[in-house]
């Protein structure tokens, strides 16, 4: 897990992209957005959806760097989004829960 949050804290992006997407994550869904986002027909757990979305990022990330035609900043800013609201959801299930 460690290694997951060491490759999203790894990410640095145009200060416009992320802070589209920290607008979007407060509204994320996984179970309605992680199909359309990963193409899958199911839901995949969180650490397995997190690696592909960092794989997808990497590839959106290379277009809008080389100014590809079929980049798409929505479909960038999607991911981004997805990346943050999983990360948060393995952070969560990573902590240690009190015993009263």
């Amino acid at each position: 897990m460690q290694d997951l949050f060491g490759m999203v804290g790894a990410l640095k992006r145009p200060k416009l992209l992320v802070s589209a997407a920290r607008f979007g994550v407060e509204e994320y869904h996984r179970d309605s957005h992680l199909p359309r986002i990963l193409r899958t027909a199911g839901v995949p757990r969180t650490g397995t959806a997190l690696l592909r979305l960092l794989e997808i990022e990497e590839v959106q990330d290379s277009k809008r760097r080389g100014h590809a035609a079929d980049y798409s900043v929505a479909r960038h800013v999607d991911v981004l989004i997805a990346i943050m609201g999983e990360a948060q959801l393995l952070r969560a299930s990573a902590r240690p829960t009190a015993v009263a």
